[in-house]
């Protein structure tokens, strides 16, 4: 039997135990938080006719699935519109990265009327701190309501097993806990599915292993995600008519809260490589690929790159801002690099990652944060340690981070 038939019997018989009562759905609408709701992008899509909606995310984002049905839902839900779907995920990347690429990959495509956000899968998987995480999220809310007021953002949290497991120990996934301060804090909606999947797989209502199968969800599991999501639109649809119906005025600006923490990444932005001044050992590959045939992330190979592989190759940096980062690729030959800001004492930061043994990973790293705003200098020294996993000292500069 083919595994696309077990699938379909699998949940078929989910749906005929629920019919003769064997088992009791749970509601979507349990994991959903409406708050403000989206009264503006509702507003656009209904008498503007034309439309900006961005998907922020990572692989799960960037893959087929519920992306697709969610723009399909939307040009069929409003078929007068005329819409334009940003795809902006990329596999691996979670709120770090998203708050420094945000302004290239989304922001200066134009106005943006709908902004899909999830990074806890991979907040988690790539052991993005709390703080850094904080940071990241509010930063990317504070950028696009400073930028664009009027944009309308849903934040979602998805599954995976460890998020399973530590719902199941009676406690919060710190990725998730973080996506809700911050969309709390900003009244913005948000969909808990990392929980909503624990608690439908308490419930029996399908199985990890055989229906879901992966944290990139089968067929099936982008299904579930789509009909959240198309809930989570049902209800908004639903609010923003009956404000009509009640004669209560839409609000034209959400006004922006305070910060909630200092150093939020709300400037975060991409500096060019060409910006270095480079001392010696480095130079830049213009069109940058793999020469020993691992694999790479989608914008991430054919595109200039500052190089080296040789220890004690040196560059510095001017930057204005009040933090500071690399975009690297990390492959199996990442070094480790010595680092100090304004002369101050030598830091160090191993490039090397868990996956860097089959694949040049992009890897955004903070040197920096929280600095006095103005005018900085950092200095950059590959070392002659490596990890020992390592098969080299290289260090690949995609991008330099600025906030």
């Amino acid at each position: 039997m083919s595994k696309v038939l077990l699938c379909f019997c699998s949940s078929l018989l989910c749906s005929i135990m629920m019919v003769y009562g064997q088992l009791k759905p749970l509601d979507d609408g349990d994991y959903i938080q409406q708050r403000a709701g989206l009264n503006q992008a509702i507003k656009t899509f209904q008498e503007r006719k034309k439309a900006t909606v961005a998907f922020l995310g990572g692989s799960i984002t960037y893959n087929p699935g519920w992306r697709d049905q969610v723009s399909k839902e939307l040009q069929s839900r409003f078929p007068e519109t005329k819409f334009h779907f940003i795809a902006a995920g990329i596999p691996s990347l979670g709120s770090l990265p998203h708050s420094f690429r945000f302004k290239q990959d989304v922001l200066d495509s134009g106005k943006v009327d709908l902004l899909f956000l999830e990074a806890a899968v991979n907040d988690e998987a790539n052991g993005t701190d709390s703080l850094t995480q904080i940071r990241a999220l509010e930063g990317i809310i504070r950028h696009a309501k400073l930028q664009q007021p009027k944009m309308d953002i849903i934040l979602m949290s998805f599954a995976d097993p460890d998020k399973t497991k530590t719902y199941n120990e009676g406690k919060i996934p710190v990725s998730v806990k973080n996506h809700e301060l911050v969309a709390a804090h900003y009244g913005l909606p948000s969909i808990n599915l990392a929980k909503a999947v624990r608690d439908r797989l308490a419930n029996q209502e399908f199985s990890w292993e055989k229906d879901f199968k992966d944290l990139h969800p089968s067929p099936f599991g982008q299904e579930l995600y789509f009909k959240a999501i198309q809930r989570l639109l049902n209800d908004a649809v639903a609010l923003n008519i009956q404000s009509i119906k009640e004669n209560k005025p839409l609000p034209k600006k959400m006004e922006l809260p305070g910060a909630m923490i200092s150093g939020s990444f709300s400037k975060g932005h991409y500096m060019g490589i060409e910006k270095a001044k480079l001392l010696n050992g480095w130079s830049v590959t213009q069109d940058w690929k793999p020469e020993d045939g691992k694999s790479t992330r989608k914008g991430f190979v054919h595109i200039p790159m500052l190089c080296s592989t040789a220890a004690g190759s040196e560059l510095s940096l001017d930057f204005v801002g009040n933090a500071f980062g690399i975009s690297i690729v990390s492959g199996p030959d990442a070094g480790i690099l010595n680092y100090s800001i304004d002369g101050g004492p030598e830091q160090q930061i191993d490039l090397y990652t868990q996956w860097s043994k089959s694949l040049h990973l992009p890897w955004y790293l903070v040197l920096a944060s929280n600095l006095k705003e103005g005018t900085h200098q950092v200095s950059m020294k590959i070392s002659a340690a490596k990890n020992i996993n390592s098969k080299g000292n290289a260090c690949r500069i995609a991008y330099f981070l600025v906030n």
